[in-house]
């Protein structure tokens, strides 16, 4: 059976759409089968894997108009496929708000692929809200991106918070897998800094790889492709490379 893991962090530009196509990429050149499902209406994860933003997407599975098998598409590397988001997603917290269990609407949808892939990574809006709920629902874990910034960690304890709650009242498996540090600038004082106090409050919570501003990578989702098929060697590929590995050893 395939692990479901979100992505998520409510604050925007910290490497979360980043950290689950590049970590998606390498487990499916590792040869484990996965899929990408792009939650966030801003549709960055399609994008990033040239796939198509309109037809049958994430929105037509949460609204019932399609089944989530008809809305995978395959992208350019064979064992990662991606379930695209589209515009339509940005009214879907309104529509949702209304209806009944309207926090199982992703974790239903999702359910019939779970026995075709080793990995489910959702890619979560960067807002605690209704969509981000569900994903947290339909999770078995959340890996946290989390930018080597002083504000990035005032949002980690809210996020956490919330993450309990879900755990206690709506997901009892949910399980924070491990927070991952991005952007990291070896030069800068605050990210040694910041990633010193995380370690050493979250311990064995935090992975060991770290991901750092990178050029190259920031230019990989322009072309449409993730950084393996960009530029392998750069510094980012490497990096994300390793995270995989390190995914793949905690099992």
């Amino acid at each position: 059976m395939g692990l479901i893991t979100v992505f998520a962090n409510q604050k925007g530009g910290v490497g979360k759409t980043t950290t689950a196509v590049n970590l998606g990429a390498y487990l499916s050149l590792a040869g484990k089968k996965v899929l990408l499902v792009d939650f966030d209406a801003q549709c960055n994860l399609s994008s990033t894997v040239s796939a198509a933003i309109d037809g049958k997407g994430i929105y037509e599975v949460i609204t019932g108009t399609a089944s989530a098998r008809e809305a995978v598409q395959t992208t350019m590397l064979p064992n990662l496929d991606i379930i695209a988001s589209s515009i339509n997603l940005t009214g879907a917290g309104v529509e949702l708000v209304s209806e009944e269990r309207r926090e199982f609407f992703l974790k239903e949808g999702l359910e019939p692929l779970r026995n075709e892939y080793d990995y489910i990574f959702t890619d979560c809006p960067p807002s605690l809200g209704i969509l981000t709920l569900n994903g947290l629902v339909a999770a078995d874990n959340v890996i946290i991106p989390l930018q080597c910034e002083y504000f990035a960690m005032e949002g980690l304890t809210q996020l956490l918070s919330s993450i309990r709650q879900v755990k206690r009242t709506l997901n009892p498996n949910l399980s924070v897998q491990g927070i991952v540090f991005t952007m990291y600038d070896s030069r800068n004082r605050l990210s040694q800094d910041v990633v010193q106090e995380v370690v050493g409050y979250f311990k064995e919570r935090v992975f060991r790889t770290v991901i750092p501003r990178n050029v190259r990578l920031s230019e990989a989702p322009s072309h449409g492709v993730p950084v393996c098929r960009y530029d392998a060697d750069c510094a980012g590929a490497k990096a994300y490379q390793k995270l995989a590995e390190e995914v793949l050893a905690r099992g």
